[in-house]
């Protein structure tokens, strides 16, 4: 295997899977999965997603009114098995898992977690539930090769990002609704566009800036009462009146949000920002000024043309040298070891990212997962790797031991890893040292 190929299936990809050749040419392997995607795995559509999230909330409703009924010294029954919410949940994770260990394509899966990663919504968030993987099916996957701006408009009003920051349920202070209610702007949802999807604090925007956000986007609520679910447009929750942001007025009504978003999108703070986070995931932690303004440029060339930007991002020179610059995340080992071994079980991966510190959908803030190896670094978090790797390799001793090392590091296996894996005491205890390298460890 060439230098280059392995770049290419680790730092692009999540890894060569047991017994899989690796690319013979590295760079057209890449674009050939910017151009044929494969069929997208199938889900539970938001709709579904949202009515489970609703019988859930309607059981526990009738399990607390039956507890506060119930006669003083007598528990009240317990529930019947899993919730819907809990079932779907489990099941979109094994489906997730499943197709990313199966997959060919890891260059565009790991396109559309990084994009996942940029529009965070958390299960942290109980109201948020099953809703994550629709956001990735409905939002970022059919726009994943498209314009950034599409992409941002459909991230936006998805009834998951609605949900998780709370735009559902704003009220413009103004509106016929605020008149009649005691409640009003959420700006939330205003204020993570503006700095972790658009423009960033480097953007110069401010305070006021959000309040008008925050004002347009009232009225992008969820229907969650009866089917249809999902997006609706609330009129009556908008906030009357134009609005200024950065300067520019933009009129009431249900056009006013897509045209901000818009207007966001192309704004020359929002190129600089996403080329700052491509070459982060893709190229080092500190990124080098020359890749930053490559992407920057083509953005900017392109108006947010995101499949053209990747181009860009394959070719940049500093994509392909020095070789194992990243320290994998807890997802990236845990995808790896699977694939390098052969594993196919899904759960071990949910289970696995859990065990790890990085479970699914469940990034503590708005700002998603970490992208950079000083936040997976700690001491106790690089045992714990370990520790896993060797659990997992108790159930794989009968693996052939050249072809998982093949798999794994190919050209970057070091000598001295070598050496330690022939001394082992046991297939186990050398396929623990193999994953426990640090060439294995970094992308």
């Amino acid at each position: 295997m060439s230098i280059r190929s392995h770049i290419a299936v680790v730092r692009f990809g999540y890894g060569l899977r047991l017994g899989e050749p690796p690319p013979s040419d590295p760079v057209a392997w890449l674009e050939e999965q910017l151009v044929r995607p494969a069929a997208a795995p199938e889900g539970a559509s938001t709709s579904e997603a949202i009515a489970a999230r609703e019988e859930t909330i309607a059981r526990r409703r009738a399990a607390q009114r039956q507890a506060r009924e119930q006669p003083p010294g007598i528990a009240p029954p317990a529930p019947e098995g899993r919730s819907p919410l809990a079932r779907l949940a489990r099941e979109e994770g094994l489906a997730w898992a499943q197709w990313r260990l199966a997959t060919s394509q890891p260059f565009r899966e790991r396109l559309v977690d990084f994009w996942m990663n940029h529009f965070t919504v958390s299960r942290r968030a109980g109201a948020v539930g099953a809703l994550p993987p629709t956001l990735e099916r409905e939002a970022i996957r059919p726009h994943l090769t498209g314009r950034f701006a599409d992409m941002l408009v459909a991230a936006t009003r998805h009834p998951a990002m609605l949900i998780y920051l709370d735009n559902h349920s704003s009220i413009g202070p103004n509106s016929r609704l605020g008149q009649r209610r005691n409640r009003g702007l959420n700006e939330n949802l205003a204020r993570e566009v503006l700095e972790l999807h658009t423009l960033s604090p480097a953007g110069g925007y401010t305070q006021g800036d959000v309040q008008e956000f925050a004002k347009v986007l009232t009225g992008w609520s969820v229907n969650m009462d009866n089917p249809p679910y999902g997006f609706i447009w609330r009129p009556e929750m908008h906030e009357p009146g134009p609005k200024t942001l950065l300067g520019r007025r933009f009129p009431e009504g249900p056009e006013s949000q897509e045209q901000v978003l818009r207007f966001l999108a192309t704004h020359p703070a929002t190129w600089r920002h996403l080329a700052v986070k491509l070459a982060r995931h893709f190229v080092d932690d500190d990124p080098p000024p020359e890749a930053v303004r490559a992407l920057e440029a083509a953005l900017r060339r392109t108006e947010g043309d995101l499949g053209a930007t990747y181009r860009v991002l394959i070719a940049l020179p500093q994509a392909w040298d020095p070789p194992l610059s990243k320290l994998r995340s807890p997802q990236d080992f845990v995808l790896a070891l699977l694939r390098a071994t052969g594993e196919r079980r899904p759960n071990a991966a949910v289970t696995g990212l859990a065990a790890l510190g990085q479970p699914l959908w469940t990034a503590p803030q708005p700002n998603g997962w970490a992208d950079t190896g000083r936040a997976w670094a700690a001491p106790e978090a690089i045992m714990r790797r370990v520790e896993w790797a060797y659990t997992q390799a108790g159930r794989m001793e009968q693996t052939d031991m050249a072809e998982v090392v093949e798999a794994a590091l190919g050209p970057f296996a070091r000598a001295e890893t070598v050496a330690a894996l022939r001394g082992a005491g046991s297939p186990r205890e050398a396929l623990t040292l193999l994953f426990g390298s640090p060439e294995f460890m970094r992308r």
